[in-house]
């Protein structure tokens, strides 16, 4: 009996999403405006994480060698830095290395290359570039250098850390202030994304008031009245989705040149193919998600069922 109750709920679900025709097509099309917005905030977070990362990349904290510090000492320094939860990558530059960066960085400086050449000797040291997990990070590991230069100050020269905390710290608020703001819009556009949902659904359903008061004195149950319009609510929604997933392909291929220009490369069209897996999951799941939750809640509060 449940099943063949079932069946009978979802058959009235879809012949209710074919008949009423053009409310299910308006439904459809606002639910896809809900759910394309939903999926912008999608590409937008994938935006904002790519620049940050590629803002945290240029981020670093450098420790520097007098030249005569020996290479062992610096490769247990190095060790040190790398069994610490908080570093991500220790790159080791040599003093060879560091001169030849020198020379690159001032090769239209005549002047100081001529002063190079006349010193005869590399007055460089070696150095040590450390990237931090989270830019947060950063003062811890620069305690822990403070501790090091006080045992073994001997072979090391400077840490830039606080040349460079002003940065760091302001990245750190801009971090934290994007993720506290992209859940805060996240959460305004799902509460929206359900009124408007549940607004359009219940036109249906104020449509089939007649239908629901012959089926209520024929003595069909709670369940059974509710059940088809939920059907057809979830059918609202995976449609929607569908046609949302469609639009967003010649959408993402359209904005991918703009990002690529101003956004250091990040190529949004590539990112929805190689997403494409979960966007499909989420907007699919959001779809049918908040068709049944409108179905539902309009049908409990507007018909007294």
């Amino acid at each position: 009996m449940f099943w063949l109750n079932t069946k009978r709920i979802i058959k009235a679900g879809f012949v209710g999403f074919w008949r009423n025709g053009s409310v299910s097509l308006s439904s459809v099309l606002i639910m896809t405006v809900t759910l394309f917005a939903l999926g912008g905030i999608i590409f937008a977070g994938a935006l904002l994480q790519s620049s940050l990362r590629q803002i945290q990349d240029k981020v670093d904290v450098n420790v520097y060698f007098v030249p005569s510090a020996s290479e062992s000492d610096i490769t247990a320094l190095k060790s040190k830095l790398e069994a610490l939860p908080e570093v991500a990558v220790v790159e080791y530059i040599s003093r060879d290395q560091a001169l030849a960066n020198f020379k690159e960085r001032h090769a239209n400086d005549e002047i100081t290359l001529q002063a190079l050449d006349e010193l005869g000797d590399n007055p460089l040291g070696a150095l040590l570039n450390i990237r931090a997990k989270q830019t947060s990070q950063y003062e811890g590991i620069a305690k822990f250098l403070d501790s090091e230069a006080g045992e073994s100050g001997s072979f090391i020269d400077k840490v830039n850390y606080y040349q460079n905390k002003a940065a760091i710290d302001t990245l750190s608020r801009i971090i934290a202030g994007g993720t506290t703001v992209g859940f805060g819009v996240t959460l305004v556009l799902v509460l929206i994304s359900i009124i408007i949902a549940f607004n359009t659904i219940r036109l249906a359903i104020y449509i089939s008031r007649e239908e629901i008061s012959v089926m209520r004195l024929v003595g069909a149950n709670n369940k059974y009245i509710r059940g088809p319009f939920v059907v057809a609510g979830v059918m609202y929604g995976v449609v929607s989705a569908c046609l949302t997933l469609i639009l967003f392909y010649p959408a993402t291929y359209w904005v991918s040149s703009i990002t690529r220009t101003f956004f250091s490369g990040f190529d949004m069209w590539s990112y929805y193919l190689s997403q494409f897996g979960f966007i499909f999951a989420v907007i699919i799941g959001m779809g049918a998600l908040l068709g049944a939750i409108g179905s539902f809640l309009a049908v409990r509060k507007y018909l007294k069922v």
